[in-house]
């Protein structure tokens, strides 16, 4: 009977068959030990744009942010002391020329050589996250629709929980709509917001001031006692701010009785 001898080669050689997989995975696979990339499959060279002569040997923090690189220790030094996988994590990473890349990316430990190290698998997971950053963006402006009252007066409600992400995405779009809906007045109504902190409470205090830059005067309605002392400890003077306490006196304040 005549031998298998591929087989016969692997399971004599079983590190081989280990290489011979991971090299032509679809996946990105590097392998490090101490930061110091030991291999790279070729699927890895294509996402970080560079070569394998590159890229092995270097320090892989290097293409983590200043702010990720303590996270990414933490999660390392876990998975080599400890002997277990790390946990499934998403990140951004820097390729070679200089690109910033979404990435979901998860590490076991391995005997590479003689050197325990880290098998680490990446997933390029941009396009995902770019839809998942639209799709929020869509769903804020549907949150925050600016409804006309009257010509030129309009009236935006706040409602649910404002982060600082959808508080930029405010500040971003607002301005916009305002022109586009030729707008003298807009009343932001808070009345809805249950949540507040200092960032949010900046971006918000910055809708009034670029709107007055374009000609549009604010009130502001429904401000909760919890709003306003957290303005005051950040030392933003709210006695110049045109409030009220609800959107009817807003309205009745700009000679407009009843809204049909």
């Amino acid at each position: 009977m005549k031998k298998d001898v591929f087989n016969e080669h692997y399971l004599t050689h079983p590190e081989m068959l280990y290489k011979e997989i991971i090299e032509y995975s679809v996946e990105t696979i590097v392998i490090h030990a101490d930061y110091e990339i030991l291999y790279i499959n070729e699927a890895g060279t294509k996402i970080m744009r560079g070569t394998k002569e590159e890229i092995i040997g270097s320090c892989l923090l290097d293409r983590y942010r200043k702010e990720s690189k303590p996270l990414i220790k933490e999660s390392i030094q876990k998975s080599m002391v400890e002997n277990v996988p790390g946990e499934l994590m998403e990140e951004k990473m820097y390729t070679l020329d200089g690109t910033l890349m979404d990435i979901e990316l998860y590490c076991l430990p391995v005997q590479y050589g003689n050197k325990r190290a880290l098998q680490t698998t990446i997933r390029d997971i941009s396009t995902r996250k770019e839809i998942e950053r639209h799709h929020k963006r869509e769903i804020n402006k549907v949150s925050a629709p600016i409804v006309p009252v009257y010509d030129g007066i309009s009236v935006l409600p706040l409602v649910g929980s404002i982060d600082s992400g959808r508080a930029k995405q405010l500040l971003e779009t607002i301005p916009k709509e305002m022109q586009k809906q030729n707008v003298h007045w807009l009343i932001i109504d808070f009345s809805g917001i249950y949540n507040f902190d200092k960032f949010v409470t900046a971006y918000l205090l910055k809708i009034k001031s670029v709107l007055e830059l374009l000609g549009v005067r604010t009130i502001i309605t429904g401000i909760k006692p919890e709003f306003a002392q957290l303005a005051v400890h950040l030392g933003i003077n709210i006695s110049s701010i045109h409030s009220m306490a609800n959107v009817k006196q807003a309205l009745q304040s700009l000679g407009i009785g009843k809204v049909e």
